[in-house]
């Protein structure tokens, strides 16, 4: 039988084991709270650090995130290895369930990393005119898994940064100005120098197309029709499609007017005659 000092010796020891237990769990919270504050507080060194420096805030935030999520993981760890649980099997699950994560979104997570570099490295901005992954048109938005583009066409186009980041950028905004290039088909018949002359005084007043550097109008290729000629103003990037098309338009014009005969292709036929 159970006697009253069995019965006491067990509520001693239900009590002790409560006790110590309970203390555990108030300081298991106190822990939780203290380090969440350490956490924000870190945080917030960090970004003011880098908002010292001007970095920009895409990357602010990018690496916030990287910061908090870490140093929470780290801080339930501290908590469960308090609590006597062995934190290097719970080590191995979390490792083991990175690798899985990442497998299954090794895609995203390389769209992710992509957008990082173009974040730091800044090959292109909003606004800037660009053609990536054989997109070419206006950027509007730079994020971390994707950057959106407005074609000329106004197609609002979404592409993931890894195509992007693996691929070659054009940025036709970065330099002050840009070529236009063009083509002049004149007959085998027309005086090619008179034509050099006249459309390179004709282009020049189209307005947009800058005095430097000079219009460029040479001799670019034969035809069995006639010489081609290639015709190359220089314009800023925001006038390239307006000088473009008021460039063709200047060649048919300039040319009509001065009565350069019209480029048509003709053949020479030989009959010979059997005696």
């Amino acid at each position: 039988m159970i006697n009253e000092q069995d019965i006491s010796r067990y509520q001693d020891i239900i009590v002790t084991t409560a006790t110590d237990l309970g203390l555990k769990i108030l300081a298991a919270v106190a822990f939780w709270v203290v380090g969440r504050w350490l956490i924000g507080v870190a945080v917030s060194m960090v970004r003011a650090a880098l908002e010292k420096q001007k970095v920009d805030p895409t990357v602010l935030r990018y690496l916030g995130s990287v910061i908090t999520v870490t140093l929470n993981v780290l801080l339930v760890v501290g908590i469960l290895g308090y609590f006597g649980i062995q934190t290097t099997t719970f080590a191995a699950l979390i490792a083991a369930a990175g690798v899985a994560i990442g497998m299954a979104w090794s895609g995203l997570l390389s769209n992710f990393a992509a957008g990082a570099f173009l974040v730091v490295l800044r090959p292109m901005k909003v606004g800037d005119f660009v053609t990536v992954a054989g997109i070419t048109g206006t950027v509007t938005e730079l994020g971390l898994f994707t950057t959106t583009i407005n074609t000329p066409d106004n197609v609002h186009t979404i592409i993931g940064n890894n195509k992007i980041f693996s691929d070659t950028i054009q940025n036709f905004t970065a330099n002050p100005f840009r070529r236009v290039d063009l083509k002049c088909q004149l007959a085998g018949s027309a005086d090619h120098q008179a034509a050099i002359a006249l459309l390179r005084e004709k282009i020049a007043t189209i307005p947009n197309v800058l005095p430097t550097p000079a219009v460029d109008v040479e001799i670019l290729d034969f035809t069995l029709v006639g010489p081609v000629l290639a015709v190359r103003p220089y314009c800023h990037n925001d006038h390239y499609w307006q000088v473009y098309f008021d460039t063709n338009k200047m060649i048919r014009e300039a040319l009509g007017a001065a009565g350069f005969p019209a480029p048509m292709p003709a053949q020479s036929v030989i009959v010979t005659q059997a005696a």
